[in-house]
């Protein structure tokens, strides 16, 4: 009973530690970040909130379930998976419907807006599907501690916290195009370097990789957030953060259910030829997971290190095609932002342009009343050139001169 309330006191204790952290963000939005509001919010999307939550719940289980049962034909896979895709469907037929929509599809006509989504949405499928699978390769394969598998990871957050606040210069001198397909590139050079990973490679190696990919990450999600909000309205700035962060969070969860469910099935394949000796509900347990095959392992006693050592062996191949196969989707997604992200020059063709010139009328009587006053034009008015009120005597001795 004491080491059960130790174990509460101590997991509670780990949760408070982010109470602090949170009143201090509190204080600093309250303190730092300006206002924004919209002038005529409208209500609440209930039934797109609902349709939403319903279609992505049901792919997710979908893609996760053809995972488990080794094949995604299956017609409860399938079905579930269908029937999700076409309640989002739905939802987004019903959301261009609306006059104050929970997500407003019609921003993605933008090529801006989607393409930078796209971009956000891709670093972050990379980004949790390799989260997922490397706790499990530290841990389970490599043999460390909790801890010092989270402490393995802190290259990642400081590649992130290296580029992140240089992204800004980079985009003021290459432009937002080139430093989110660049930055794309970089995670997707991460993701195959995985592929060097395996059951004895030096630690410093994935360090490496984890610092790559947090460099990749941190030049991609600045300028891409940026290039989202500049397409919504100031009144809206809240739509515009709820889609990154949906987009982030969508990803994510993608990412751990399409990428998981791949090295699932890929690392039962590769087990299964070793277990025949052992009984089918053993056989049926060992290829549920990796840890799953340790634990049979740990009961077969002497014997079960060859069984420990095939599994190390058919999670890191499996790891190998998971990472092969996000490293090719975030390649085409930096195909997609160099093709469809507008370059600078279409996007400073869509800013304010000057005023046309006035008409000669217009100009006559301006410089008559000017005249009046003593005053003239130094130059004849051109389009775009701001013009100067200077002295008659002046102008005129200018007028001689030329």
């Amino acid at each position: 009973m004491g080491g059960l309330l130790l174990a509460h006191f101590w997991w509670g204790s780990v949760f408070l530690i982010n109470v602090p952290l949170t009143a201090a963000g509190v204080v600093a939005i309250l303190l730092l970040v300006p206002e924004s509001r919209n002038p005529n919010p409208g209500r609440i999307d209930y039934a797109g909130v609902v349709m939403s939550v319903v279609g992505l719940v049901l792919v997710v289980y979908g893609i996760i379930q053809g995972g488990e049962k080794g094949s995604w034909i299956h017609w409860d896979v399938l079905g579930i998976t269908v029937a999700g895709l076409a309640v989002l469907a739905l939802f987004g037929w019903y959301e261009t419907r609306l006059s104050h929509p929970s997500l407003d599809v019609k921003l993605f006509r933008d090529p801006r807006l989607s393409s930078a989504v796209g971009a956000l949405g891709l670093v972050f499928f990379g980004m949790m599907g390799a989260l997922f699978f490397l706790s499990f390769y530290l841990q389970s394969v490599r043999g460390y501690s909790p801890l010092y598998a989270g402490v393995l990871t802190l290259p990642f957050a400081a590649g992130q916290m290296l580029m992140a606040p240089r992204s800004s210069r980079l985009v003021r001198r290459y432009g937002t195009k080139a430093v989110a397909a660049t930055g794309l590139i970089t995670v997707a050079i991460a993701l195959g370097g995985y592929l060097l990973l395996g059951v004895t490679t030096p630690i410093w190696v994935l360090g490496v990789i984890f610092f790559v990919q947090g460099a990749g990450m941190g030049s991609v999600m600045p300028p891409a957030t940026e290039a989202v909000m500049s397409v919504v309205p100031r009144e809206r700035a809240g739509s515009g953060s709820a889609l990154t962060n949906t987009a982030r969070q969508v990803a994510g969860a993608l990412g751990v259910a399409v990428l998981g469910s791949i090295l699932a099935q890929v690392y039962r394949g590769q087990l299964s030829p070793h277990l025949t000796a052992l009984p089918a509900s053993a056989q049926t347990a060992a290829t549920g997971s990796i840890t799953a095959t340790d634990t049979v392992a740990a009961k077969l006693g002497h014997a079960g290190l060859r069984l420990d050592q095939f599994g190390d062996a058919a999670f890191v191949h499996a790891m190998h095609v998971t990472t092969a196969i996000s490293a090719v989707i975030t390649l085409a997604g930096a195909l997609v932002v160099l093709i469809w992200m507008p370059g600078r020059s279409a996007v400073q063709s869509g800013a304010a342009q000057p005023e046309p010139a006035a008409e000669p009328t217009v100009l006559a009587e301006r410089d008559a009343v000017l005249a009046e006053r003593g005053t003239v034009l130094a130059e004849p008015a051109r389009p775009g050139l701001a013009t100067e009120e200077v002295p008659a005597g002046i102008a005129a001795e200018a007028r001689m001169e030329s």
